[in-house]
């Protein structure tokens, strides 16, 4: 099935009933896909705090209130607790579990804030239409992350460094991917670096931390984008009590359009 052209709306509720499992990439083109982090009310000041200091890594889009399971202005109806399809929870930093499902987590503690962090698939549709192509929806796969030593900027309990995400990009249509990025920093905005891995700590981009290797074709340029994925490298640094995260390449579908996001 062409997930590419569906309403958000009607792709969540498949979500819901487990007719759809795996990364989001390329579904409901031009809207919106977004990272979620879920702690609790007590650690939810320090956790905006760090989004405020980190925006290019952890661009936040919505905070739900405590207890809330509905992003009410980026996905009218949703349920924070079913419509992404896969979750991960952490405790004390370590990764307890993959679920489907995480509502017995918000029924069982009352006290849950959910963040709704911009993605960087929500420009790829963009880099489409411009006619840079994008390597893991030509390959059918989730996109590779990496773990970097960019250090990111504490906040209260939270520290450690960013991740990005890679995307091949042919030479000469390098400053155009740019240029189209650079326009949305609400969803990671321009690259961190492009070309030189080695520089920000990634030694073999053929071993992704997160995701899946692609194909790097002769005369493209690896670029290096700021990842939503990086909450979850340092909920594992920081060691928090309790936190729910979207699975990598698994992410909440919202229904605002692309464009929205733009300057």
């Amino acid at each position: 099935m062409d997930y590419s052209q569906m309403a958000p709306a009607d792709v969540r509720a498949l979500i819901r009933k487990g007719e759809i499992t795996g990364p989001t990439t390329g579904m409901c083109s031009g809207y919106a896909q977004g990272n979620l982090v879920v702690l609790p009310r007590a650690l939810a000041w320090d956790f905006l705090l760090f989004c405020q200091r980190n925006p290019k890594a952890c661009p936040l889009l919505e905070v739900a209130d405590a207890g809330e399971r509905t992003f009410a202005a980026f996905g009218r109806g949703s349920d924070i607790a079913t419509d992404i399809p896969r979750y991960r929870v952490y405790e004390h930093g370590k990764l307890t579990g993959e679920y489907t499902d995480v509502t017995k987590f918000f029924e069982q503690r009352g006290d849950l804030v959910s963040f709704l962090i911009g993605c960087s698939f929500s420009f790829e549709s963009g880099l489409l239409e411009a006619g840079v192509p994008v390597r893991q929806i030509e390959e059918g796969v989730n996109v590779p992350m990496y773990n970097t030593s960019i250090a990111c900027t504490p906040a209260g309990v939270f520290s450690g460094n960013m991740v990005v995400s890679m995307r091949p990009i042919p030479h000469a249509l390098v400053p155009m991917a740019v240029a189209i990025t650079a326009g949305m920093p609400r969803v990671h905005g321009m690259p961190v670096q492009i070309g030189a891995p080695e520089a920000i700590g990634i030694q073999d981009l053929a071993h992704p931390d997160y995701g899946d290797p692609v194909t790097i074709r002769p005369g493209e340029v690896p670029v290096f984008w700021p990842c939503g994925v990086t909450p979850q490298a340092v909920v594992m640094h920081s060691k928090p009590e309790f936190c729910i995260t979207h699975a990598p390449g698994h992410m909440f579908l919202t229904d605002v359009k692309n464009v929205q996001l733009k300057y």
